[in-house]
């Protein structure tokens, strides 16, 4: 693929005759909304939507040592992963810092699915296929494979009634194979919302058939990677390429429970050298007191000097004010502390708040069979 030729979905059809509004990410032509970024994020909220992420990619690792060889990858500890559990981690470089962040799948005792970001899937791919040993088979199956999140408080009552296995059994970080109307499909509650719910896995020639099926359902709606984010920003979920990068280390990232310290990994010594240095930046929330809102590379100000930079930021529907993820140096990491960031044209008010910062989110519950 030239850098001038965008890759479409296997749903790519069915978004322009629901009339959505088409814009690059990461080499694809992706819907960013169909009605309104708010819209979708509040109707997400309260009831459920339907997000096209069929251009993340998946691989699959089989083999007697591919367990050890996934440990030797990833932050996370996979020898201990139960098969129909999945588990979050980061894929690091030689120097500690991010190639990736991904979930993975334990499919069987000895066949795994790893599933990570659009925009590194082929550097990825190359990176892990390098680490494996040789009794070790890498495939990417991302072009044969459709992947669709159904996420928000309604997602069972709107997906049970079409599947031939009840849904009760699925906790949070587990999956199950079930047939939807004919369908073979591997269902996870992983989310990125903060809304429980579910990412539906088919083969791509059924990604279509399926999509307008569920969306029969008139509780249910369609939604754009616009609604995703702001999602996924209210509840301080990391994106690749914003708050995780190659450039900066993870180690005050929040994320100590995607980061095993009973085993060795690629750059894990280089991830603890950096957790021992009382000067690394942190992750912090940001909270503004108006709906205005500051871009990723924003500085942050403390006392007239800068303190830090944003990663993330926009309008939070469901807070009704504006907020962001930013780096701070440790002296003013502490919540309550009062910043600013200089948006170019304007200096905005902010102070340093607890995350997430939404907090009411659904993605725990128990799963609950809808009654007929």
């Amino acid at each position: 693929m030239t850098p001038d030729v965008l890759s479409h979905t296997p749903l790519h059809d069915a978004h322009c005759a629901r009339g959505a509004r088409m814009a690059p990410f990461a080499g694809w032509l992706l819907p960013i909304y169909y009605s309104s970024i708010i819209e979708e994020h509040l109707h997400t909220r309260a009831a459920a939507t339907l997000f096209d992420t069929c251009h993340m990619g998946q691989f699959l690792l089989k083999g007697p040592n591919a367990a050890r060889d996934l440990d030797r990858l990833l932050t996370c500890n996979i020898t201990s992963l139960p098969v129909g559990r999945c588990r979050y981690g980061l894929l690091l470089n030689d120097r500690g810092t991010v190639l990736d962040d991904s979930i993975t799948y334990r499919l069987s005792h000895n066949e795994f699915m790893i599933v990570v970001n659009a925009a590194t899937t082929q550097r990825d791919a190359r990176w892990i296929a390098a680490h494996c040993s040789s009794g070790t088979s890498f495939e990417d199956i991302s072009p044969i494979t459709a992947k669709f999140d159904l996420q928000g408080p309604l997602a069972a009552d709107i997906l049970q009634p079409h599947l031939s296995e009840p849904l009760n059994s699925l906790t949070y970080f587990s999956f199950l194979r079930a047939t939807l109307h004919g369908v073979d499909v591997l269902i996870s509650r992983t989310g990125y919302t903060g809304e429980y719910g579910f990412e539906l896995y088919v083969a791509a020639p059924f990604a279509i058939p399926v999509w307008n099926l569920l969306l029969e359902d008139p509780r249910l709606k369609p939604a754009g990677l616009g609604a995703r984010d702001t999602l996924r920003l209210e509840c301080a979920l990391p994106l690749y390429g914003h708050e995780l990068t190659e450039d900066r280390s993870p180690a005050f990232a929040n994320l100590d429970f995607a980061i095993s310290a009973e085993k060795d990994f690629i750059g894990k010594n280089a991830l603890d050298q950096a957790r021992s240095d009382p000067s690394q930046p942190r992750l912090c929330g940001l909270s503004f007191p108006t709906r205005q809102s500051p871009r990723a590379g924003h500085p942050v100000l403390h006392n007239g000097s800068t303190c830090g930079v944003i990663t993330s930021a926009s309008f939070a529907p469901s807070l009704g004010h504006a907020i962001a993820l930013a780096y701070l140096d440790p002296a003013c990491a502490s919540c309550g502390t009062h910043v600013q960031v200089s948006s170019g044209r304007a200096l905005l008010d902010a102070v340093v708040c607890p995350l997430p910062f939404y907090q009411h989110g659904t993605a725990r519950r128990p799963t609950v069979t809808p009654t007929s």
